[in-house]
C-alpha cells in the first residue's frame, strides 16, 4: 500500500498573513475585518453567515479570511466562502460533484477540478442538513485529500 505524502507546509503572505499552498501567489493583500462586510446589514444576515461557518466547522480546523470582497473558509485551501449582499448572501463551495439544492442559483464547472456551487442564503434556516453535508464535501476538498 502507497503511503501519503506529507503536505508540505503552507507558505504565508509576509504582508496579510493569508495561507497558501505555493509561495508568492497572487491574491487580493489586504487586512480586512469581517465586521466590516456586515456594517448596515440585519443581523439575521450576519446570523446566517455564523451558522455557515459553524457548520463548516464541524469537519474540522479551518481558517475564516475577510478579504476585499469576499470572506472565504480555507483548509489548506480555500473551499467555501460568501459575498455580502444587501438582503442575502452569495454563498459557495468547492465540490468534486455536481450537486442539486433548493438555495443553489448556479453551478461553475472547472473541467476535472470540480464544481463551484453558488447558493442565496438569506436566513439561517437556509442551512439544512443536506447543506451541512456539502459543507462537509467541499471541507474535504479543502484538505487536499
Amino acid at each position: 500500500m502507497k503511503e501519503a505524502k506529507p503536505k508540505r507546509p503552507l507558505w504565508q503572505c509576509p504582508k496579510c498573513g493569508h495561507r497558501f499552498v505555493t509561495a508568492n501567489v497572487w491574491h487580493s493583500c489586504g487586512r480586512y475585518r469581517i465586521a466590516d462586510h456586515f456594517v448596515g446589514k440585519s443581523d439575521k444576515l450576519r446570523e446566517t453567515f455564523d451558522r455557515y461557518v459553524a457548520a463548516a466547522r464541524t469537519y474540522g480546523t479551518l481558517t475564516v479570511y475577510a478579504q476585499k470582497s469576499r470572506i472565504v473558509l480555507q483548509g489548506r485551501v480555500r473551499f467555501a466562502g460568501v459575498v455580502v449582499r444587501k438582503d442575502w448572501l452569495d454563498a459557495h463551495m468547492w465540490l468534486r460533484r455536481a450537486v442539486d439544492h433548493p438555495r443553489l442559483f448556479r453551478t461553475e464547472s472547472y473541467g476535472s477540478l470540480g464544481f463551484v456551487h453558488r447558493f442565496r442564503l438569506e436566513d439561517p434556516k437556509d442551512i439544512d442538513e443536506a447543506m451541512i453535508k456539502l459543507l462537509g464535501e467541499a471541507y474535504v476538498v479543502g484538505q487536499q485529500e
